[in-house]
């Protein structure tokens, strides 16, 4: 019997996650009025916080820190991956976490995890969704605490009937070696649930996992019953619980994590919706102020809930998709992410062009009234995430600001496709091309489904061959254009850190990267520093006693001077010797840090032990190259903050030795006389020669700093302080105000000691990466000068120019068009009085375009109404231009279009155009025959 309940109950619920549809569902109480939302979100982290001692943490932002492997946060976990995977910097916040919760900010659109295009379709579905989440790492408590403190919560603080609760576990997987997880079967029974409701699945529902390698391991489900005993349950997946104890290896086998986890998390919209007694997740007070606010400002017919062939006209799943994309926009725009043209910024204006044509064009919206929808989602979601609040006016602009340019393309998309499909026969393809053209990746940015969605609608199939085609050399173009992704070189795995921490090796000590001094003439003078070899690793990752023989390896060292790549700033590189050996050296190409204990890259020309005492030597030139820049890139941040104003931020740095990177979000392009300023600001500071002060504080002390710039990183604490110009301690004095009036940031990397070594800096390019975010590229001292010597040149300089250069550009055409208009009108009556009469026009004239060619036959419709005209200009090489126009008395078999192209195709070349107007192109050396065929398809057809 319970196993058939199981196999039912099973496939009822895979049917429910392939699409759910929350009928049939009854409410909990019908007495008590619902609870809100926020108290719900509240209840949560109130629950785990006061009753079970869990830090609560803030939610990430959405955009994925330092983690290429995500489009966008798609679940709690993801900014605790570096505990997980052993990585988290010892000396972090993070690092003393032991058990936590929150609720977390996630997108899922684009990428593995989408639910894009099920948006609007069923009741369930979002981009954006709010992940309630506890976790215990370290083995702070596992199964047993997991799972009674979930049932203690859902039935003693929710309210929920436990006779509504089912919950499964992991039935093992033969193929893998892994048993039953009986453990997890026996708490739940333990805790009064019937046998007949704990429910075995296989890996595919019960095994999680990060990725295709890495921690992973069984977890257990909570599922609340729809029908609540009114026939066969109807089961909807609450609560997951995961016991991250086996890391998935790169060979595929599963081994024992050096350490145990506990990741839990709900989806806040449906535990809401339960609790509420409503029928979908947009019936819940989370979404029904955005449906009102919709119905309001579109007039449409009030949200109904209806799907599928009931839902006439998709009114309803137009209420749907806007109001889950306008919450998923002003997120993740809050959060940094606009929309843009590739990775998560194209996904978002994707979603974005998605909404504005449902709410156009299902809802019969307004212009501009995506936008103002904006203050609603602030108004629910911004007390729970301030920095919506924070953010309203940009995200509300933003929005604005696209969707006008969207259906600005959409009325031009509209217009192409239209006289595209005049010129197709009845069954014809939609030509990729012009398709192409239409998409995102062309000129108008349609999405290219609405491409599809358009000419669908019109019964015209697309050339998808042809346009998997384009899409695939569009990605070779952009693979080929795009920057190279640097290597990762050597890193320590879960495993060998997890070795690292149990035989308790203590995190690297590289205070030594700090000790330098400035000369009296103005070098810099840098320390050696004395370690001993603790550990060698085979470039597979092996851990190893000796190395040699001209081997790559990683080295561990119990202190390093060596600055290891982080916080935008290249990693050191230089060489070693061994101590009494200094005629053999050891290049070493990079150090990475990997949780606390910095890795060095390292080519072994002859051997090297554990244990070994060994001398490390950066290279002084290169290390002194980023140290200049990351001090020029503090004053730049600190210049664009007075320029431009305060709520300038940062969006993300690199430099190295050559060249400096600086993202920047800002409301518009910087303007030719901004990056003047910027670089004269920054100047000025350089000048000056200012002394540039760095002290360890308690991370606590610049938490309320007005001024301070950091940005979204975990930082270490005590954490390091820059600050140009004023002790730390006198920048970090509230009362002070000197953070607003100089750079002071947290930053962990290496800095010039006086400003003056900066030299001048020269911003040699800029452009907008997304909407709102600025890239600026800068050199300073020795390339600063070469780019005003040579022929590269300030950007501020290169875009006035840009801008003379374009208004010559305007008058030169202008001029141009008046001069062609003067040679046609004069070609023109030349014409006219060669043919003083009769429907047709069929010659030979001379002129140097094609342009100008059509002038001259519009000219001659213009003076000729009842004519029809055709004319070719012979050109060098035996080229032959063609241009043509019917004129409306003519038949209607008779176009422009197809009289060209009979006559180009006679001089073996093609021909475009409409009804009405032709142009084309040929080579021929019988300019006489092709006169006749032009004559012949014209008197034939009038």
């Amino acid at each position: 019997m319970a196993a058939s309940v199981a196999a039912a109950a099973g496939r009822l619920r895979r049917a429910i996650r392939r699409s759910p549809s929350w009928r049939g569902l009854r409410a909990l109480s019908s007495e008590a009025p619902p609870i809100q939302a926020a108290a719900v979100r509240d209840a949560f982290l109130s629950f785990f916080r006061d009753r079970h001692g869990h830090r609560l943490v803030p939610s990430a932002s959405v955009r994925p820190r330092g983690d290429p492997s995500l489009l966008f946060v798609n679940a709690g976990m993801n900014q605790f991956k570096p505990i997980f995977l052993g990585t988290v910097d010892p000396r972090s916040e993070m690092a003393g976490f032991r058990r936590v919760a929150n609720s977390q900010k996630c997108v899922r659109a684009g990428g593995r995890h989408s639910d894009l295009e099920d948006v609007g379709r069923d009741l369930s579905h979002h981009t954006f969704f709010e992940m309630l989440g506890n976790w215990a790492f370290g083995g702070e408590y596992f199964k047993e605490e997991a799972c009674s403190m979930a049932w203690e919560l859902l039935t003693q603080v929710y309210g929920i009937p436990e006779d509504r609760l089912w919950v499964s576990y992991f039935g093992g997987d033969p193929k893998a070696g892994l048993g039953p997880d009986l453990e997890s079967r026996d708490i739940w029974l333990s805790l009064g649930v019937p046998a007949s409701r704990v429910l075995s699945f296989g890996p595919e529902e019960n095994f999680w996992e990060m990725g295709d390698t890495g921690p992973c391991g069984p977890c257990t489900e909570i599922h609340y019953d729809l029908a609540g005993g009114a026939g066969a349950p109807q089961l909807v997946e609450l609560w997951n619980l995961v016991f991250m104890q086996h890391n998935r290896e790169a060979d595929g086998s599963l081994q024992p994590l050096p350490q145990r986890h506990v990741d839990t998390g709900m989806g806040l919209e449906r535990l809401v919706a339960v609790l509420q007694g409503r029928l979908s997740t947009y019936d819940t007070d989370l979404f029904s102020p955005l449906l009102d606010a919709i119905h309001q400002g579109c007039g449409a017919p009030p949200y109904s809930g209806r799907i599928g062939a009931a839902d006439e006209g998709r009114t309803d799943t137009a209420y749907r998709v806007v109001a889950d994309h306008i919450r998923t926009l002003s997120v993740c725009i809050a959060d940094g992410v606009s929309p843009g043209m590739s990775g998560a910024p194209l996904v978002l204006r994707r979603i974005l062009r998605r909404a504005v044509r449902f709410s156009t064009e299902v809802l019969r919206a307004p212009p501009g009234f995506l936008g103002s929808l904006v203050p609603v989602v602030v108004e629910t979601l911004g007390d729970a995430y301030p920095e919506l609040r924070r953010s309203s006016a940009q995200i509300a602009s933003l929005v604005s600001e696209d969707e006008a340019a969207f259906l600005a393309s959409l009325q031009r998309g509209r217009r192409v496709i239209e006289r595209t499909l005049k010129r197709l026969g009845p069954s014809d393809v939609f030509p990729a091309e012009v398709a192409w053209s239409l998409s995102l990746s062309g000129n108008l940015g349609l999405p290219l489904d609405l491409v599809e969605l358009m000419l669908e609608e019109k019964g015209v199939p697309l050339d998808t061959a042809g346009l998997e085609r384009l899409a695939q050399e569009e990605a070779q173009h952009r693979a080929l254009q795009a920057e190279p992704v640097q290597e990762q070189g050597l890193r320590l795995n879960v495993h060998a850190l997890g070795e690292l921490q149990r035989r308790g090796v203590p995190p690297t000590d590289d205070s030594p990267k700090y000790s330098y001094s400035l000369q009296p003439g103005g070098s810099y003078k840098f320390g050696t520093c004395e370690a001993q070899v603790l550990q060698l690793y085979t470039e597979d990752g092996t851990a190893v006693a000796s190395i040699g023989d001209g081997q790559h390896c990683g080295l561990l060292l119990d202190k390093t001077n060596f600055y290891a790549e982080q916080g935008g700033q290249a990693s050191d590189r230089g060489y070693l010797v061994l101590v009494g050996q200094q005629d053999v050296l050891f290049p070493v190409a990079r150090a990475q840090v990997c949780g606390g204990f910095i890795l060095h890259e390292v080519v072994a020309p002859e051997r090297l032990r554990v244990g070994d005492q060994v001398q490390l030597h950066v290279d002084e030139a290169w290390r002194l190259s980023c140290m200049e820049k990351h001090t020029a890139i503090h004053l730049l941040n600190w210049a664009l903050r007075q320029v431009l104003g305060p709520g300038t931020e940062q969006r993300g740095s690199h430099l190295n030795p050559e060249r400096l990177r600086f993202d920047v979000a800002t409301q518009a392009p910087l303007t030719p006389e901004q990056l003047r300023a910027v670089e004269v600001t920054v100047q000025k500071a350089v000048g000056r020669d200012e002394a540039v002060y760095m002290e360890e504080v308690a991370l606590a002390r610049t938490a309320h700093v007005p001024g301070l710039r950091s940005l979204d990183e975990v930082y270490p604490d005590p954490v390091r302080v820059v600050s140009v110009g004023v002790p730390v301690a006198h920048a970090l004095d509230p009362a002070s105000q000197a953070a607003l009036h100089t750079s002071v940031e947290l930053c962990c990397g290496t800095h010039l000691l006086r400003t003056g070594a900066i030299g001048d800096l020269v911003i040699i390019g800029e452009r907008q990466l997304v909407k709102g975010i600025t890239r600026l590229l800068a050199v300073n001292g020795e390339q600063a000068q070469q780019a005003v010597d040579t022929a590269t040149m300030p950007q501020w300089q290169r875009r006035e120019l840009q801008a003379t250069l374009k208004a010559l550009q305007r008058r030169a055409n202008t001029a141009v068009r008046k001069l062609e208009m003067g040679q046609a009108a004069q070609k023109t009556q030349e014409l006219l009085q060669r043919h003083m009469e009769g429907p047709l026009i069929v010659d030979t004239v001379s002129t140097e375009s094609l342009s100008m060619l059509v002038k001259v036959v519009r000219q001659l419709c213009t003076q000729a109404p009842g004519t029809s005209v055709l004319l070719l200009s012979p050109q060098p090489l035996g080229k032959v231009l063609c241009a043509c126009q019917v004129a409306q008395s003519a038949t209607p078999a008779f176009t422009a279009e197809a009289w060209a192209l009979a006559v180009c195709s006679h001089m073996g070349g093609k021909a475009w155009g409409s009804r009405v107007v032709a142009q084309g192109t040929g080579s021929t050396a019988d300019l006489e025959a092709a006169l006749s065929a032009a004559r012949a398809y014209a008197l034939n057809q009038l």
